[in-house]
């Protein structure tokens, strides 16, 4: 059943033209979605790897059956390089769909940047870039660039902002909200060219892992858990920045086939691929992010 109902969501988003100028974006953290080729960690084997792959690809369909449709852009963070994207959309369920990649090599340490896929008959791509993050000497940091994708319509930018490890952390994280803030700013007027204060602004949605709390800016903090969960504790650094004439629905997709026991604390938490080297089959210890985008 599950099987014919997610064809169908694939069918209607073909042939059913949209009603509405909505858009339906995800963003995720997929933990380590790493190049088997390209691992120094040694955890990915290629049977490992193409597991990963479809289960990334199932989850997006799920999203798809949950709301009707497919969605239009998925922004991804932890992602190794272009090769894995290239599977992603090429041997797995969503090879079906019209999805084209917007990805750049950052200077991250680990290795992994951020990356968007979006569908070619929602979404026309005006222009893409990295945006490097300077620390405050003016030299560029060695994390994950934001990545800049300008739909006609919409701006787009996904962010993974540097981790909660080390004592410079939480000033390495203030840079990186700083930038993209600035970013927002500069995109959400730059179509006004005379700065007319009555021209309307350009709407912007920032995206990501931001490794800080992010809730609702219309909703209560307990309005849901969290996207992630460590030592028990349920946090949302996971989430979304808007700016201009659009609106943001936010929903925390934590369906049960991405979640597991937690037997230390109690509850539930997201099923991770592996727990140091060892490989436990999930997808991430994040849990997507669902936005349905209106007035864009």
């Amino acid at each position: 059943m599950t099987k014919l109902l997610l064809f169908c969501a694939l069918i209607i988003s073909f042939t059913v033209p949209p009603q509405d100028d909505s858009l339906l974006v995800v963003s995720w953290n997929v933990e380590n979605f790493l190049n088997p080729k390209t691992d120094t960690t040694g955890r990915y084997t290629r049977s490992r790897f193409r597991t990963k792959c479809n289960a990334i690809a199932k989850t997006i369909l799920l999203i798809a059956d949950s709301y009707g449709r497919v969605p239009d852009a998925v922004a991804l963070m932890e992602v190794g390089d272009r090769y894995v994207l290239e599977r992603l959309v090429r041997d797995t369920p969503l090879r079906k769909l019209d999805y084209d990649i917007v990805h750049y090599d950052s200077p991250d340490r680990r290795g992994i940047d951020c990356a968007l896929l979006y569908r070619r008959s929602s979404l026309q791509l005006l222009r893409s870039a990295p945006i490097h993050l300077y620390d405050s000497t003016g030299a560029i940091m060695r994390t994950r660039d934001i990545l800049l994708a300008e739909f006609d319509g919409l701006a787009v930018l996904v962010n993974h902002h540097p981790s909660k490890v080390g004592s410079d952390s939480q000033r390495h994280r203030s840079l990186a909200m700083a930038r993209m803030t600035a970013l927002i700013d500069s995109l959400s007027t730059n179509q006004c060219l005379n700065m007319d204060s009555s021209c309307p602004q350009q709407p912007v949605l920032a995206v990501g892992d931001f490794n800080d709390d992010v809730w609702p800016h219309d909703g209560p903090r307990s309005a849901t858990k969290g996207t992630i969960k460590y030592n028990g504790a349920w946090e949302k650094i996971d989430g979304f920045f808007a700016r201009g004439s659009i609106t943001v629905q936010e929903t925390i997709f934590n369906h049960p086939i991405l979640s597991e026991p937690d037997r230390s604390f109690g509850g539930t938490k997201p099923r991770r691929a592996f727990s140091g080297p060892r490989w436990l089959g999930g997808v991430s210890d994040h849990y997507p992010v669902v936005l349905l985008i209106s007035g864009h």
